[in-house]
């Protein structure tokens, strides 16, 4: 069943014996329309709630009700970010691995599309050891140190490209100084944009408790 106000209109009269009404029946058509129309508006009204009780179907100001509800403040719509995509981004948010080294970095790269350089002071695989041939004394790796224990280091890496056309730095075209079309703008009022706020929250909604990350952002 819809609904559609005929559907509604129809059902009654398919419901109702037949002779009792003749062929031409005004006040009656009258009188079940009317209660068609009211019916319809409360199927109409159902169906939409029904589609806003889930993120995968919500739109609008639902949208933004389930990200409080499950986020509070730390997962805001982006600005000019559309239904399909904040869903999209509530969902993978929703599922996301935590608490582990590889939730981390997957964060950061579904947010970026860049996946970060981490490194653990105490993993033997980022610090190597003495001849181990692959890591060590004057070969790629760190140093570690059983002095910072739950603690790592990570360097997050920026969006490469600018997500506005005619945005740019000083002296730089299209709309730097001197260099038209002008256009002035915080990266917080460009459209789709990452901000360093973002990366922070996304790392810190993934931690495992009492683990500190030290964190580096770059381009």
């Amino acid at each position: 069943m819809t609904g559609d106000q005929n559907d509604f209109v129809n059902r009654l009269k398919s419901v109702l014996p037949g002779q009792w009404f003749g062929d031409v029946t005004p006040v009656f058509d009258a009188v079940l329309n009317g209660l068609a129309s009211a019916w319809s508006g409360l199927f109409g009204l159902l169906q939409t709630a029904g589609l806003q009780a889930r993120i995968a179907t919500a739109t609008g100001v639902f949208l933004d009700i389930a990200s409080t509800d499950y986020f509070g403040p730390a997962l805001p719509r982006r600005l000019g970010e559309s239904d399909a995509d904040f869903s999209l981004r509530l969902r993978t948010n929703l599922l996301a691995e935590r608490a582990t080294r590889s939730a981390i970095s997957a964060a950061m790269k579904n947010l970026t599309g860049r996946a970060p350089a981490i490194f653990e002071p105490l993993n033997i695989s980022d610090t190597g050891a003495y001849n181990s041939g692959t890591l060590g004394y004057r070969v790629a790796g760190g140093y570690g140190s059983s002095q910072l224990p739950f603690q790592f280091f990570m360097t997050a890496y920026r969006l490469d490209a600018t997500p506005i056309s005619n945005a740019g730095g000083y002296g730089v075209g299209p709309g730097g100084y001197n260099t038209a079309p002008m256009f002035y703008a915080d990266v917080v009022d460009i459209p789709g944009a990452i901000t360093d706020a973002d990366l922070y929250a996304a790392a810190a909604a993934v931690l495992p408790t009492a683990t500190i990350c030290w964190m580096n952002i770059s381009n």
